[in-house]
């Protein structure tokens, strides 16, 4: 810039190695006939407008904006490459914590640092004869080049917006317009398919970096098995009578499942005391549990619908002298789609007539139980064909959420051409409320009504086909 060249003509100006090194380039400026272009220069990363210019950014387009304190301190942070890191920020890995920090820590710690250079190509707008003067001096372009190689222009080329325009309060109501083009020079063919050929191989050694770091001996599932995961998580308890609550569950595998001998089926969350959301009473539980089964299909199943496991939970409160009250039995049917699946299970407790049970169930606990949990469905011991529960009293209480995360595996998925017929078997049957099974078995019967015509037409005569063509 023509301000610039005024300071740095004078070698005392000069300050820092740059500064010096400006000193001597203007001088052969000088001996060369002078500068051809007065209008448009840059400030690099080390000019002392660079540092100005960050200092003194503006969040909005105000003239009374007052920055704020956050607007301040971010100010102060230079997202430079260091040349000389501090002490502190290069000791070993093993000093986690910095007990007495120091101002520069603070300041090269405190944000996520990432190095950046910059360049602002400028614009002297001034009026002809008045160059040179700091007022006058207008951003046209910011560079940016962060430390992973990525480049910011600021504001975009220009390509069919139009041009950009800055108008100038002074003397004269003056209007600039200027456009930014790109105009580095193509990459060749030869060179771009040079530098695929570079990424392929990144990739590629990349890829087996990470196949190194997996393996490959994953267990695989038997022909017409399925394996459910089940990462869950019992999220909360809310409208219930009593406070600190707690919730015991357990898992029912119907027939042709099977667990694995480490696997826990039930468990027992802690106790929760609740607090005031809204109208109701919450215990947030955030218990996780884990869950893996395993379903194989035997013969005598070909024609009927399995069974999908169940979760039998009771909520319970627990008092000051460590007595216990059920406050609700409830049940829930694991998801057949995997997958992210919030449930939210409203529970109920059996009751007992009359003011003598409310007075046992609040001074000395205790209340009406179920001798067998599964009697919240249908229990694991009922063999007849109609289930009555005529006379059972029971009140509705408050609800459970649960969060599932449900996974499947099972090679059924991984064959869906050459064993179409046995994906249907296995997989489909297990969500029968699937849509894909439902379009799968209108295509397989029209198929078949379409062979068996083809059949018939085959098997007549041909006198008696001709004979009928023509009668048509």
């Amino acid at each position: 810039s023509q301000f610039e060249v005024d300071l740095y003509q004078n070698e005392s100006a000069c300050q820092t190695p740059l500064d010096r090194q400006y000193h001597e380039e203007i001088l052969k400026l000088e001996k060369a006939g002078g500068r051809k272009n007065y209008r448009i220069f840059t400030y690099t990363d080390h000019d002392r407008f660079t540092n100005l210019e960050e200092h003194c950014q503006k969040v909005t387009d105000s003239d009374h904006e007052v920055p704020s304190y956050l607007a301040e301190r971010m100010a102060n942070v230079r997202r430079r490459r260091q040349d000389h890191r501090p002490i502190e920020a290069s000791s070993l890995k093993s000093k986690i914590v910095t007990w007495e920090p120091s101002e520069e820590f603070i300041k090269n710690n405190h944000v996520i640092n990432t190095p950046v250079q910059t360049m602002y190509i400028m614009g002297d707008l001034g009026p002809y004869g008045k160059l040179g003067h700091r007022e006058y001096e207008h951003v046209l372009c910011t560079i940016k080049v962060d430390g992973n190689g990525v480049i910011t222009v600021k504001p975009d080329f220009t390509g069919t917006k139009g041009a950009y325009r800055i108008e100038l309060d002074g003397e004269k109501r003056e209007v600039w317009k200027y456009t930014i083009e790109n105009a580095s020079v193509q990459v060749q063919p030869e060179e771009e398919e040079h530098e695929q050929c570079v990424f392929r191989d990144l990739y590629g050694r990349h890829k087996e970096y990470l196949s190194g770091l997996v393996g490959s001996e994953f267990e695989m599932t038997l022909p017409g098995t399925l394996r459910l995961f089940v990462n869950g998580e019992i999220v909360s308890a809310q409208g219930y009578e009593y406070d600190n609550l707690y919730v015991h569950f357990f898992l029912e595998l119907p027939n042709q499942w099977s667990s694995p001998a480490f696997q826990q089926l039930s468990g027992v969350t802690q106790t929760c005391a609740t607090k005031t959301v809204g109208w109701d009473n919450v215990a947030y539980f955030c218990y996780p549990f884990t869950l893996e089964m395993f379903f194989t299909q035997g013969d005598e199943s070909e024609d009927s619908l399995p069974q999908w496991p169940v979760l039998y939970f009771e909520v319970l409160s627990l008092d000051f002298w460590q007595r216990y009250r059920v406050e609700g039995y409830g049940s829930l049917v694991l998801p057949a789609s995997p997958g992210l699946h919030m449930l939210t299970i409203p529970t109920w407790r059996p009751v007992e007539l009359g003011t003598v049970a409310e007075l046992r169930r609040f001074f000395i606990g205790g209340s009406p139980e179920l001798e067998d949990i599964t009697y919240v469905r249908i229990p694991s011991t009922f063999k007849g064909e109609r289930l009555s529960r005529f006379g059972f009293r029971t009140e509705t209480t408050g609800s459970v959420t649960f969060r599932l995360y449900c996974l499947q595996q099972s090679k059924a998925f991984l064959e869906t051409s050459a064993l179409r017929q046995r994906m249907q078997s296995v997989l489909d049957r297990l969500g029968g409320f699937s849509q894909q099974s439902s379009v799968y078995n209108v295509l397989e019967a029209f198929q078949r009504a379409r062979r068996r015509m083809q059949e018939a037409r085959e098997s007549l005569p041909q006198d008696l086909i001709s004979t009928s063509a023509s009668t048509v």
